[in-house]
């Protein structure tokens, strides 16, 4: 095992707490599947199969498909070719490289996320990061290996997870098994919550927040490197994550998200 590999599995390594926690979750979700019927993630519709949505909620997840710009992946109103920019891109362009999102952030996607990171709903992440591996399969095929965005530890400590690692993990099992490099990026510094910012205040929240750890400094040199995170909204801290792995000797840096805030449909420039 490198020495990635033994920081990320010690990273993830749950105490003894923890691990009667989820021995606690575990069972009391068998009780209420035997006694509740599955619901829909979303609007909390009855079920015939669990980890999934109604009809209804799934007919309203509105999915992002080319043409959208190639830089950050907000979609266009039509498809003017190959390679077309939109303003946001070429007025500011960001460190990464590439984004692409799976779903534009809806009502749907929110249940989705907010479900996943805040009720204990693991099982989402499967049917999430599949939607994510189908998005972003030019990037992955382009890519050495995947880095979630990591959490402060007092969050994570809080949380139990994150849920980039979680999303990552299943990007990585359905877009071809590449390694996930949980603890090469770490949150040196806790930082406020996004919600509510504005653009500059959250670009300023998260300036120098993030480190590349030791182990991960010579894990990623020369690589190119999809970040995994959950929601996109201004990029700041997704742009902040790329800086910072490409200062510490990354080849390139993609971005790949499970939903990204998309204002309106545009055309392209």
């Amino acid at each position: 095992m490198s020495e990635i590999e033994s920081s990320a599995a010690a990273a993830g390594r749950p105490t003894i707490f923890a691990r009667l926690a989820q021995f606690g979750r575990a069972a009391l979700g068998v009780v209420l599947d035997t006694a509740l019927p599955p619901l829909c993630a979303s609007c909390r519709a009855p079920l015939g199969n669990p980890g999934g949505l109604c009809p209804a909620c799934w007919s309203r997840v509105s999915f992002i498909a080319p043409p959208y710009c190639e830089r950050l992946g907000i979609p266009f109103a039509y498809d003017a070719g190959p390679g077309i920019l939109s303003m946001e891109a070429i007025a500011d362009p960001p460190s990464y490289g590439r984004a692409r999102a799976a779903v534009r952030y809806d009502d749907v996607a929110r249940d989705l996320v907010h479900r996943l990171k805040y009720g204990d709903r693991l099982d989402l992440a499967t049917t999430m990061g599949r939607w994510m591996a189908r998005a972003g399969r030019e990037l992955l095929e382009d890519a050495d290996a995947l880095v979630p965005v990591p959490l402060h530890w007092r969050r994570l400590w809080g949380r139990r997870f994150n849920q980039a690692a979680v999303l990552a993990q299943v990007v990585a099992a359905t877009g071809g098994g590449l390694p996930v490099f949980t603890g090469a990026l770490r949150r040196r510094r806790a930082t406020l919550q996004q919600v509510g910012l504005s653009r500059n205040e959250r670009a300023v929240n998260v300036q120098g927040a993030f480190a590349v750890t030791p182990e991960g400094r010579a894990a990623i040199h020369d690589n190119r490197l999809v970040l995994i995170d959950d929601v996109l909204t201004s990029g700041a801290t997704i742009d902040a994550c790329a800086r910072t792995l490409l200062r510490a000797g990354a080849r390139n840096v993609d971005v790949l998200v499970f939903a990204r805030v998309v204002a309106a449909v545009q055309a392209p420039i």
